[in-house]
């Protein structure tokens, strides 16, 4: 018996091709619109834990409270300094300390001009190499990184070579210009996966403050635990001594740590916030196709209000009446989710490649876990069926003497 409704429900639907294809229409926009949102919502997910898992469980970040909100140095007269990095160095659990501070340079290359961030780091601790590739995935792919006695040396992001950003590409012992002091690049870096870090230029500290006048200013601070240490253990030490040193209360802290897991979280926290609202967007798009769906099915009944008094003059009950068309209303939605997912698997792929490869960014990748897919064709049949349920209802009541009647 079910298996006939279904045939039935397909042949009604068929007879009525253009109408079916714009009633799927509105489906079909709105699942391929919260499917591209929650694939590469999940993509980004995945990236930023894969780069928190390369960045490990043992680093402690130091920043201003205020973080990197503005300029940096310029967030309230709030810094840290180097009185700080020797209070956390005493720190029991701690094994090194890297340092680093971040400026907005004018580079010049080639006759022409851009404006750059330039990065200054702490290049002095013990094994220094390890905790910088650890910290922030700087590993040269061409010539070697910066090392503590280089005053006018420095390494280059990815894109100085590969984007040609100064209309010519620049190479290991070229010269670069940056605010009116030259400098010669020793290396240039591999790939970080997203053009912001790509940019960057990496000097030592000592270079940077000399150049930016920076007054032993630190923008951030990243500490490695040792190998049997409680990262939250070690961490509460580190405030209570920071707070010490700088007079402070938890009140009135003017610093902030955190470690790899806290960071990841608040990034979740914000994700899932974003994703929800764009999400709920969509959903309105989701209630128009909907009401599409229940249009045409009242339209339906009442163009068939004479075959359904003859299916039911011949023995058709209410409740066969009425599973005929909440088939119908089941099936526009799941072929509408189909195509969605269809769609919104191919433009979520498109949007990762041009990430890719005209972005160089790899934190936009699709995810298309089954459960996504499976959930967005579920979601469809019931938004369908659903829709179809007051129509279903309506046909089934529908009197057998009116409807043979019914012109």
């Amino acid at each position: 018996m079910i298996t006939d409704y279904f045939i039935l429900a397909f042949r009604n639907l068929k007879k009525r091709k253009l109408r079916s294809f714009l009633t799927v229409l509105g489906i079909f926009v709105s699942i391929a619109a919260i499917f591209m949102l929650i694939s590469l919502s999940l993509g980004l997910q995945n990236a930023v834990r894969e780069q928190f898992r390369q960045l490990g469980t043992d680093k402690i970040f130091v920043q201003p409270a205020t973080g990197f909100l503005g300029p940096p140095g310029s967030v309230g007269g709030v810094i840290l300094t180097k009185k700080d990095i020797n209070v956390i160095k005493k720190v029991n659990g701690v094994k090194s300390v890297i340092y680093m501070s971040i400026g907005n340079a004018r580079l010049k290359f080639n006759d022409k001009t851009r404006y750059f961030m330039v990065a200054g780091l702490s290049m002095k601790e013990q094994g220094i190499d390890e905790l910088i590739t650890e910290a922030f995935s700087l590993e040269p792919a061409q010539g070697r990184f910066i090392e503590d006695e280089d005053k006018t040396i420095i390494a280059i992001g990815s894109l100085y070579n590969e984007k040609n950003l100064f209309g010519k590409e620049i190479k290991i012992g070229d010269k670069i210009e940056i605010n009116n002091e030259k400098f010669k690049v020793v290396g240039v870096l591999e790939s970080v996966g997203n053009s912001g870090d790509d940019q960057n230029v990496y000097m030592t500290y000592e270079a940077f403050e000399e150049l930016f006048k920076t007054g032993g200013r630190i923008d951030q601070i990243i500490v490695q635990i040792e190998e049997n240490a409680d990262v939250k253990e070690v961490s509460d030490k580190i405030e209570k001594e920071l707070r010490k040193a700088r007079g402070v209360t938890e009140k009135t802290q003017d610093f902030m740590l955190l470690t790899p897991e806290e960071l990841l979280s608040s990034f979740d926290v914000i994700l899932n916030i974003v994703t929800a609202f764009l999400a709920g967007i969509a959903g309105i798009s989701l209630l128009v196709g909907a009401i599409g769906i229940s249009n045409t099915m009242y339209t339906s009944v009442l163009e068939r209000t004479r075959e359904i008094g003859v299916m039911k003059a011949i023995g058709a009950k209410n409740s066969d009446i009425m599973w005929i068309f909440l088939i119908e209303a089941g099936f526009l939605g799941i072929v509408g989710a189909l195509i969605g997912v269809g769609f919104g698997y191919g433009v979520s792929r498109l949007i990762e490649y041009i990430a890719l490869t005209q972005l160089n960014t790899n934190l936009l990748q699709a995810a298309s876990p089954w459960y996504l897919v499976l959930g967005c064709l579920f979601f469809g049949f019931v938004i369908g069926a659903v829709s179809g349920t007051l129509p279903a209802i309506r046909a089934s009541k529908t009197n057998i003497v009116d409807a043979l009647r019914y012109e």
